[in-house]
Parts: C-alpha cells; structure tokens; sequence
C-alpha cells in the first residue's frame, strides 16, 4: 500500500506534493492563467459563497492531511527544462474509496503556456497506474464538461471510455454544470 508523500516520475515530468516554498509560483501560475482557466474551475453554491476561500498555507495542508490519510493525493506536475524544475500544473486522484467499491476519481488543471504537449496525458497515465499498482483501486473516473474538447482528448489518450452523463453534477463557472463520465478499470482487481 502507497504512502505519503507520493512522488512519482515520467521522463521529465516530476509528480510530488505542494509545499510551503512552492506558494510564490503557483500564485504566479495561477495568476496567468485565470482566464484559461476560469470556464473549468470549481466554485461554491450560493450556500457556500459566505465561506472564506482557503489561503494556500490551508490548502497544503488539507492536502497533506488527505494524502496520509489516503483519501485524496494531490500533486503539482513539475517539468524539467534547461536544467531546472518548472511548476506547469496540478492533478489529483480523488474521493479515494476502498472496501466494496475501490475508487476514485482524477482532476487536472495544466498551465495554457504547456497545454496540448501530452504532459496532461502523461500525468493521468501516471496517476492511473499509481492508482491501479500502488492503491489496487478497480475504478478510476474523470468528470469534465461535454464542451472541454481538449480534456476529453486527454481522458480518450489516458485510455479512459465514456460511460455517461451526469447533469448538474458539479458547481463550475458560477452554476451547476452537466458533465461527462469516462472510466477505467483496472483487469488486475477481480
């Protein structure tokens, strides 16, 4: 069984936890890609929208806890380029459930400047089999908006299949949105 903190690698693709010192880059990653990914993000209900938005020094630690507890593993996908680590996204395989059901899902946001390179894909495939391997989940699923084209592209390259649909399913943009399912299982857990 995998423990934290997980730190995975592809080739150049680094995977490993949010730390405190990574703050000052992914306020600026986020910073430039607001707009690129605005249309996509999470946000409250009206019945949440009085809450305080964590602070990021919140956020790592709810990641942390999460993590040691195995209940969702959230890493920042680092690039190495020119000798040097560069911050250019984030993924996370979620609401991780063990017992009868064995599964999870994974989210993913990519930085627009290293959009449609395959590191989006490289990092879903890594995550799966870490997933698959490490957790011995049988079950593994993305949710995205019909409309994202590219995120679709990701989940059909990853080897995930379109189950179905599920309307409203998740506050995005400001509203509840429909979206697609895709899946995949794992042959190994029978």
């Amino acid at each position: 069984m995998a423990q934290w903190p997980v730190d995975l690698r592809d080739g150049e693709l680094h995977f490993r936890p949010l730390r405190y010192r990574d703050k000052k880059v992914w306020d600026k990653v986020r910073e430039i890609n607001r707009e690129w990914l605005n249309p996509w993000e999470a946000t409250r209900p009206r019945i949440d929208s009085d809450l305080p938005n964590p602070s990021y020094f919140a956020m790592v630690r709810q990641y942390r806890r999460d993590g040691r507890r195995l209940r969702s593993i959230s890493l920042a996908i680092w690039l190495r380029e020119d000798g040097r680590e560069k911050f250019i996204g984030q993924i996370t395989l979620g609401g991780i459930v063990f017992g009868a059901m064995r599964g999870a899902h994974i989210g993913y946001w990519i930085d627009q400047r290293f959009a449609n390179r395959g590191y989006t894909t490289r990092a879903v495939k890594a995550l799966t089999n870490f997933g698959f391997n490490s957790l011995e989940l049988h079950r593994i699923e993305i949710g995205l908006r019909p409309e994202n084209g590219p995120s679709k592209r990701v989940a059909e390259k990853a080897g995930f299949s379109l189950e179905g649909s599920r309307l409203r399913y998740l506050h995005i943009d400001g509203t509840w949105r429909d979206h697609i399912i895709f899946v995949k299982e794992n042959p190994e857990i029978q």
